[in-house]
């Protein structure tokens, strides 16, 4: 428990200078009623416990069970206090115990507990701060709770599905790449001395065997590991720029002009962002405060601009669905019904609901675009061992046919 030190006044008007060591301000100040004293001042002399260096990170799916676990202690009666604790001690990982006790204290010393998440950044994101305190706010700090362990539960299940989309055709292009690098590097050389009898013997080779001899010498000299150390360090670098802001946008830009991905890769930015600005609207949280963390929630930072400048008109007096037109980004079927939500005063409800239909037209699409992956991944895998087969047989088929003149 924190130490504190006090200064207070005894009935009989001297002041008093101590410490005592208490679990929060309100019990440091009961006891110094109990010793008829009033505090003029008190401070905290041992500071809470902070959090380590360490990774802080916890995984979206445990912290929605945890949050959802929150909204049910609550509703059922249990003090704030209280279910912070159980949760500290019921926690899983040493990361999260150690999170949501540092909550708890700091709930304990009067800090308001979207105050206290905030303090969190790399575990509880704008999203989940903003609907707690919405929810503090508005009374309604469950269901709160509840629908940002929802919305976190959803975006996990779209980012496995996702995840596991893309699975197999990671695995063709991993396998077809592998088994390529192997023949060139191991199983080509093996045939190297025979190609240079052939080339000395008055038979020359053919371009795509001197093309497949080039790249196997390449490879498997120091060449190769220079090769490979580039290209790592290129990935690495190209990591880092895209985290910059600049780099970011032109990342997204590019990922948008994709053709059939980058439909998928639109809708599933626009769903977020009206998930998201329809979660926060209705709990509370004001428009232009909404629409700000919903353009960093998008998960598109050409798409985020396009909100931060329709919310700079919104500001300015105008509707949310005039600006937002003119960005391009947002199609329009989903711009007829925000209008209309806007007309009717229902504009939470209907985004929530337009970003049902997307997701769902998301996944028809991610669907074919799957299907069209997988044979263009089989026939860029089989035409790279194509090459290689050919390039080795070229040679034996001309000399065979030089023999038989």
């Amino acid at each position: 428990m924190p130490e504190f030190a006090y200064t207070a006044r005894t009935t009989a008007g001297k002041d008093v200078v101590g410490t005592l060591v208490a679990g929060s301000k309100r019990e440091a100040l009961c006891a110094l009623a109990e010793q008829a004293m009033v505090a003029l001042r008190l401070d905290v002399v041992q500071p809470r416990r902070t959090m380590r260096p360490r990774a802080r990170r916890v995984k979206p799916r445990l912290l929605a069970n945890n949050l959802s676990q929150m909204a049910d202690l609550l509703q059922n009666g249990v003090p704030l206090l209280a279910a912070l604790g159980l949760l500290a001690e019921q926690a899983t990982t040493p990361v999260l115990a150690e999170v949501l006790s540092d909550i708890r204290d700091r709930v304990a010393d009067g800090t308001p507990i979207d105050q206290a998440l905030a303090a969190h950044p790399k575990v509880f994101n704008d999203l989940t701060v903003s609907m707690v305190r919405a929810g503090c706010e508005g009374a309604f700090l469950e269901d709160a709770l509840r629908r940002t362990a929802d919305f976190l539960e959803l975006q996990e299940d779209l980012k496995s599905r996702l995840v596991g989309a893309m699975t197999y055709p990671a695995f063709l292009a991993g396998a077809g790449l592998l088994i390529t690098t192997i023949l060139v590097v191991f199983f080509v050389p093996k045939f190297a001395t025979l190609f240079s009898r052939l080339e000395r013997s008055g038979h020359g080779l053919p371009m795509p065997t001197v093309i497949l001899l080039t790249i196997s010498h390449v490879l498997g000299s120091r060449w190769g590991l220079l090769i490979l150390g580039v290209l790592a360090g290129a990935v690495v670098m190209a990591r880092r720029a895209v985290r910059s802001p600049r780099f970011r946008i032109t990342a997204d830009r590019v990922k948008l002009r994709v053709p059939l991905a980058g439909r998928v890769v639109l809708g599933y930015a626009v769903s977020r962002f009206c998930r998201v600005l329809g979660t926060l609207l209705h709990n509370g949280v004001p428009l232009l405060r909404a629409l700000d963390i919903s353009s960093h929630s998008a998960g598109n930072a050409v798409l985020g601009q396009a909100i931060r400048q329709s919310a700079e008109h919104v500001s300015s007096g105008s509707k949310l669905s005039v600006p937002l037109a003119h960005c391009g980004l947002v199609p329009r079927p989903v711009m007829a019904m925000i209008r209309v939500a806007e007309e009717s005063n229902n504009l939470d409800e209907v985004l929530v609901h337009v970003a049902d239909a997307i997701d769902r037209q998301n996944a028809r699409l991610l669907d074919v675009l799957v299907r069209l992956v997988e044979p263009i991944l089989l026939l860029i895998m089989g035409a790279m061992i194509m090459f290689v087969i050919t390039a080795m047989l070229l040679p034996v088929i001309d000399l065979g046919a030089a023999m038989g003149h």
